[in-house]
């Protein structure tokens, strides 16, 4: 399969769950926890008909798993070696603040790595692509695509991009060894975009995420030439290699020489 044939599809995708979305963020919306405590809203459970019902017509023959449908047998999601990702609203506390980062993520899962990804942000219009081994893209509403890169060399100031809603103390122990640097706050998956496009040099997210909150971008990131590693191990985030569908700690690096890894401190107790 050419993945990159896929694109075109996969915008078209991610652009009309972005509108079922923004139907329902310019009016009143009711908001319910999840066992999580996490939100939920019309918004997420728009999206995610759309993109899978548009996914399983597209392949019939791939599984779809969304963050909305996560209860799918951990035996049978096991079996799988190729799969869709899907996080139908990324951001959703950011939706709910009504501050319009939030993101529509989808990803092809190939043998337990990201290898396509779909970012989408329904209020600005814009789109973040990527095939691994191919290149990443940004489009701008109708505008032409234009690719992307990480930034190589890193600034001589970094750019280091963190969480708005879940701001974390140990964060600048974490950073401690890199020296100054400038922080930029960011919602949803576009953070990891940030360092996609070269807008950052560098996201450690030392909290909770899922697999598919990180997915989609994570393609763009390695597509544009950068990494998302454990931050403990050093190794490339990897997807369905167990019960759990948790991420480890990790950091997303726009320069892979620049050394970040040695700079950082990953011992945080």
């Amino acid at each position: 399969m050419d993945l990159a044939t896929l694109l075109p599809e996969l915008n078209a995708i991610a652009r009309r769950a972005g509108a079922a979305i923004l139907e329902i963020y310019g009016d009143e919306f009711d908001v319910v926890s999840k066992d999580d405590d996490s939100p939920l809203t019309q918004a997420d459970l728009a999206s995610h008909r759309v993109i899978v019902d548009a996914l399983r017509a597209l392949t019939p023959d791939i599984p779809v798993l969304s963050e909305e449908s996560a209860g799918i047998d951990t035996a049978e999601r096991l079996s799988w070696t190729r799969y869709w990702l899907v996080d139908p609203l990324d951001g959703t506390k950011e939706f709910v603040k009504r501050n319009g980062e939030f993101t529509v993520n989808i990803a092809l899962v190939d043998d337990h790595r990201p290898v396509l990804g779909v970012v989408h942000v329904p209020v600005s219009g814009r789109t973040y692509a990527g095939v691994v081994g191919t290149g990443a893209w940004r489009r701008d509403g109708e505008q032409e695509a234009v690719a992307i890169t990480t930034r190589r060399p890193p600034a001589a100031v970094p750019v280091v991009v963190g969480s708005r809603s879940h701001a974390n103390p140990k964060l600048e122990q974490c950073l401690a060894g890199i020296g100054e640097h400038e922080m930029v706050s960011m919602g949803s998956s576009l953070k990891l975009c940030l360092v996609a496009e070269g807008a950052a040099d560098l996201y450690p997210r030392l909290g909770p995420t899922s697999e598919w909150d990180t997915a989609a971008a994570q393609a763009v990131v390695e597509a544009a030439g950068g990494q998302v590693l454990d931050l403990e191990t050093g190794e490339a985030l990897r997807c369905n290699r167990g019960d759990s569908l948790l991420n480890p700690w990790f950091v997303v690096i726009g320069d892979p020489v620049a050394g970040w890894m040695g700079r950082l401190d990953p011992d945080l107790g």
